[in-house]
């Protein structure tokens, strides 16, 4: 006996189901709500983006209209220049062709969101880049409640375990002032936007001062307005090696190995990232100590940080996808994997920002 046909209603259900769009689809352009005709974090220029932050990888140049957070309005706008941008505080719902959204806080870095996206019942988050850890000076991660949850997994693995922000912080002051002893100038790389900021504000003053380059003092410039930091002075080409010896020098990852730092000598080199908890990462990046301080969540708090959305469908992106998906297969979830072009901490190294950081020496 064969098998029995559907019936007309059927069929036309299950046509209906298999067009049926999902509310926010992966293009080429980036993740795009159909419904509302806007782009979430788009790589390519198109006419409405919704951005969560300002890294490189996800506020780019050249969208017609730009919707943030208003604590990352003047960091697009001093990263992309002259821009059409609104700005949006958090929870604040705003509707585009019957399709609700809002900006959640991601705790990334200053001014770092995710977006809810509402319509027909239906609610996926996307959650740009996160860390579930209060870091003192981003609006910290709020879980939202969805069907759909579009997660990044930087950090993927068990083997990234994040130690205290405290503890890490108290060996970085600790480096700090054995250099100053053996008359060494320490220099301590981290990223112009938000690793810098994050380390300069738990520096301790007191074992000296505190210069940075000049892509970091322009960033932090601009977010002054938003918290308090330390004292800092800017390099020059007037500043003396004198003028360095014993003190701390936050530098991006660009100009590790230029022209620039042989200003430094004699000096010692760190860098802050969550690579560092690989061996052999600070052998091949050149640097002589290691912290590991992560913008991102580590493996338990990825999964923390899901389990807390109460999503069953979960889109992993940028980062172990392939290995995290199919570890949340097994925990039960409806997870997949796609192709985007952000870099989670990788971004620390793109070549666009690298050239900034220099032009801004």
């Amino acid at each position: 006996m064969g098998p029995v046909p559907l019936t007309r209603t059927e069929r036309n259900l299950y046509l209906h189901k298999a067009m049926e769009i999902p509310l926010l689809q992966f293009t080429s352009e980036g993740i795009y709500c159909s419904a509302a005709n806007v782009y979430l974090d788009p790589w390519k220029a198109v006419p409405k983006a919704i951005i969560t932050h300002g890294h490189a990888d996800h506020s780019r140049s050249g969208h017609q209209k730009y919707i943030t957070h208003r604590y990352n309005l003047p960091i697009i706008r001093h990263r992309l220049g002259p821009i059409d941008v609104t700005a949006k505080e958090w929870g604040e719902t705003f509707v585009i062709n019957n399709v609700k959204f809002s900006l959640h806080p991601a705790g990334h870095i200053i001014g770092s969101s995710q977006v809810r996206v509402e319509h027909k019942g239906e609610v996926w988050v996307f959650s740009g880049d996160y860390k579930n850890t209060d870091d003192g000076i981003s609006a910290p991660f709020e879980p939202i409640k969805c069907n759909t949850f579009i997660t990044e997994c930087t950090f993927g693995l068990p083997a990234f375990k994040w130690e205290p922000q405290q503890q890490v912080m108290n060996d970085i002051n600790q480096w700090w002032s054995a250099n100053r002893d053996n008359g060494k100038t320490s220099v301590l790389f981290g990223y112009s936007l938000g690793k810098a900021q994050r380390l300069l504000k738990y520096l301790d003053p007191s074992i000296g001062t505190i210069f940075t380059h000049g892509a970091i003092e322009n960033m932090t410039t601009v977010l002054r307005e938003m918290t308090d930091f330390p004292a800092t002075v800017r390099i020059t080409r007037e500043t003396k090696k004198t003028d360095l010896l014993g003190n701390i020098v936050l530098a991006p990852p660009s100009a590790h190995g230029s022209i620039w730092i042989r200003k430094m000598v004699p000096y010692e080199t760190g860098t802050a990232s969550g690579w560092m908890a690989f061996r052999g990462a600070r052998r091949r990046r050149a640097v002589d100590k290691g912290f590991v301080l992560s913008d991102h969540c580590d493996f338990q708090g990825l999964l923390e940080s899901i389990a807390a959305t109460g999503a069953e469908k979960i889109i992993c992106t940028h980062g172990y996808t392939d290995i995290f998906s199919r570890y949340l297969k097994e925990l039960g979830y409806d997870a997949r994997t796609e192709t985007t072009q952000y870099e989670g901490e990788l971004s620390e190294m793109d070549p666009s920002v690298m050239e900034m950081e220099e032009n801004a020496q």
